[in-house]
């Protein structure tokens, strides 16, 4: 979720480009390319899906232009457009200081495309890809209807209902899970990055998203420092598991080292304080992580969509409050 994991997501969409075009013939000679105007993120992806590779080209910047030729990015374009009509714009969001991420899906969900933009609207980033979707879990929602576990303004850095603006969603057990950071001026953090500290998030009230029975806490791991250091053998931290009924259990996680205000059996309501926001577990930042699921094992439960008294969708990108 910092800097750095945005900058590790460029290198897996650079990289993934690269593979999709290890078919075609990568000894291309350079072609001399005349300068473009450049489109804003949806004339640009409107002229890719048209196939107008040159503007399209031309928009990349000069290390991506290097690695991929204009007769590649036809081989793959043609090829990945076969039976797409549109692209919806599914989420925006900041990336790196001067850079906005965007996510685009087909009109059917199945096709997805990223593109990062710099401040003068160059390219540096490309990725498109088939997407597996689960249309008929993603139609069932909870029947708690759930506030969000926070005070005040945060912001979705993964939530939705396919893998590119939430990685979650491949996971049957948190497939509908969201995780929320606290931004200021398109970033999570001032000083040092490596401190905990230093995160607005860190520290912050965790509070109890609906009434119910607190079934599980954990609340002795240490959070994770430096930033970035992570903890995959207790993914998820300092957590509290709470029943509402209906078979419907919420999960949150990466609660602050020794945070925690309650404990096994107890009756919460929706607003109580549950404890800290913190950074154990397998967290890249502080950050909070919110998902329902049908049963409190976190190995064999399966992820329920959630249903927000806000009655709205919320996805990557966005900023809610309570």
């Amino acid at each position: 979720m910092r800097k750095g994991l945005l900058l590790t997501l460029f290198t897996a969409i650079f990289l993934i480009i690269l593979a999709a075009c290890s078919n075609t013939n990568n000894k291309v000679e350079e072609e001399e390319q005349e300068e473009v105007e450049k489109l804003d993120p949806e004339l640009f992806v409107e002229a890719f899906l048209k196939g107008d590779y040159e503007q399209v080209y031309g928009q990349l910047s000069e290390s991506f232009q290097k690695e991929v030729s204009v007769k590649e990015l036809k081989t793959l374009g043609d090829d990945f457009h076969k039976d797409i009509s549109t692209y919806v714009l599914q989420s925006e969001m900041p990336y790196g200081d001067d850079a906005v991420q965007y996510v685009w899906t087909d009109d059917t969900g199945t096709k997805g495309l990223i593109a990062v933009f710099d401040e003068e609207n160059v390219v540096q980033g490309l990725q498109i890809m088939p997407l597996d979707i689960y249309p008929d879990t993603d139609k069932v929602y909870t029947k708690t209807k759930f506030n969000m576990p926070f005070e005040d303004t945060w912001f979705v850095f993964w939530g939705g209902t396919n893998p590119l603006v939430n990685y979650h969603y491949e996971y049957e057990n948190q497939r509908y899970a969201y995780d929320f950071v606290k931004m200021e001026e398109q970033s999570t953090y001032e000083g040092d990055p490596m401190m905990n500290e230093n995160y607005y998030a860190f520290g912050e009230k965790y509070i109890a998203p609906a009434d119910g029975t607190v079934v599980k806490v954990e609340n002795e791991i240490k959070d994770n420092e430096p930033v970035g250091k992570m903890n995959d053998k207790e993914p998820l931290g300092n957590y509290v598991i709470i029943d509402h009924g209906n078979d419907e259990f919420s999960y949150l996680a990466h609660f602050k080292y020794d945070s925690i205000e309650v404990k096994e059996g107890d009756k919460v309501k929706q607003g109580d304080l549950l404890g800290l926001v913190g950074n154990s577990g397998n967290s890249s930042e502080p950050h909070i992580h919110f998902h329902v699921a049908d049963s409190s094992d976190p190995e064999t439960s399966k992820s329920i969509r959630i249903s927000f008294e806000q009655d709205e969708e919320i996805k990557q990108g966005d900023f809610v409050k309570k």
